[in-house]
């Protein structure tokens, strides 16, 4: 073969036939990835690529211990990103959120059947694990019409011989997101439809070694997208003209050069429009001497999810000195609150004995101290205390976990907000937060 050939068709022309992260270094390639500007990125900085090898085969690993602990006959699943975390394919993610056309079964001995888009069998085959293609696993009206349960019918018959084959018959099946034709086929062959939800979002929220590993380098390919992000906004919003959507859609196009997926919220906004928090993004015109603040929700390389908040003072003149107050309280709470994070700290005390926001900000607090991350917002939520259900989250922190620490400062009818929020590893002796991007200094009261 021509050499010159063989070099365009890599990734990277200076590396061999496989990438740090020991996938296949070819540009032409089926399963996506970071860029080489993320890839020298990560070199510069020091960091250790994941081995995606043993990462999937942990994250599988993991799914079906959780199965066979569960004395299922094995797991069905349709949520795009359970269906991610068992086999890193991916197949129009976002589309196939509210069109499911995707199921992945997990029997019991660890046997891997992917249903995919008739026309795609073949994006799956890049992983061994993943035994077999089919197709036809796709329910919804707009795809099969008046017909949509008889083709349920034809795959429920097919899990139930497969649960035959590799889960010793057992037909107590945890499902995830079924619609309802699936369920009711299922039904109809005698399953007994268990909680497949619950089983993913325990085994997600433990992470391997090389997810972490990957999480560090998403976290830093996110920030050097926010700090591109925020080097726009401070020397375009001055001179005017510059949208709440422009400064936005540079952290788009920045985590997409560096391989990155999407973004699963629009939550940045400028001045007045930050209080209340959770109005989205759009064309107001950012102005001189205003708070800006966003929440990242960014799904970035390796689709790992980054969750971070950080709010900015834009202008030449100064804070008032109620932002900084409200800025000071809101990193006195997160950082109060992170130092409770340790293996075997119980989610329920975590809520119980939090820091305490001011009264004037308690109406409008954020919907949660703190959250599971991995390839989205995952299990567990730790609860303001007077949020707190009894029972709901009676379970330990353990090494591995990831956890989002979060707070948003904001009165009722006020002229502002501060949201600040950063990703956190709980380790095996405490914490280590993975976040590392500065808070404003100017609002800090520097």
């Amino acid at each position: 073969m021509d050499s010159s050939f063989r070099e365009a068709r890599k990734i990277d022309p200076y590396k061999g036939d496989r990438l740090g992260d020991n996938t296949p270094n070819d540009a032409d390639r089926i399963e996506i990835g970071p860029t080489q500007l993320a890839f020298r990125e990560w070199e510069a900085a020091g960091l250790e690529l994941p081995d995606l090898q043993e990462m999937r085969r942990y994250r599988w690993q993991r799914l079906v211990e959780h199965v066979v602990a569960r004395s299922y006959g094995g797991v069905l699943l349709f949520d795009p990103l359970n269906i991610r975390y068992a086999t890193d394919s991916t197949n129009m993610q976002l589309w196939n959120t509210h069109n499911p056309f995707r199921a992945l079964l997990i029997c019991a001995d660890g046997y891997m059947v992917m249903w995919d888009y008739k026309n795609s069998p073949f994006l799956s085959s890049f992983n061994p694990l993943v035994r077999e293609a089919r197709s036809g696993a796709d329910f919804f009206y707009f795809d099969r019409g008046d017909k949509a349960f008889e083709a349920a019918e034809v795959f429920g018959a097919d899990v139930r011989d497969l649960i035959h084959e590799h889960g010793g018959g057992n037909m107590r099946l945890g499902v995830d997101k079924a619609m309802m034709h699936a369920f009711r086929a299922l039904s109809a062959v005698g399953f007994e439809v268990m909680e497949g939800e619950e089983l993913t979002e325990k085994a997600r929220s433990v992470k391997g070694v090389d997810e972490i590993k990957a999480m560090r380098c998403a976290s830093h390919a996110c920030e050097v997208s926010i700090r591109a992000m925020e080097d726009f906004a401070r020397n375009a919003i001055p001179a005017g003209g510059v949208s709440e959507d422009d400064v936005w859609s540079v952290m788009h196009a920045e985590n997409i050069r560096r391989g990155g997926e999407w973004i699963e919220t629009r939550l940045l906004t400028t001045g007045p429009r930050t209080n209340p928090w959770f109005q989205e993004c759009g064309p107001r015109i950012a102005q001189n001497n205003e708070i800006l603040a966003f929440d990242t929700d960014l799904v970035g390389s390796y689709g790992i999810c980054v969750d971070i908040s950080r709010t900015w003072w834009i202008g030449d003149a100064a804070p008032r000195p109620d932002m900084i107050e409200a800025m000071k309280h809101s990193h006195e709470h997160i950082m109060t609150n992170m130092e409770m994070i340790r293996p075997g700290a119980r989610i329920e005390d975590l809520s119980r004995n939090c820091h305490r926001l001011d009264e004037k900000f308690q109406t409008q607090k954020y919907g949660c101290l703190m959250h599971g991350v991995g390839l989205c917002d995952e299990w567990p939520l730790v609860a303001y205390p007077d949020r707190m259900v009894p029972g709901a989250f009676d379970y330990e922190l353990e090494p591995g976990m990831v956890l989002c620490v979060e707070v948003l400062a904001g009165e009722v009818d006020g002229e502002f907000s501060i949201k600040l929020e950063d990703q956190v590893l709980v380790t095996e002796d405490g914490y280590e937060n993975l976040t590392t991007y500065p808070f404003d200094p100017a609002l800090m009261g520097a």
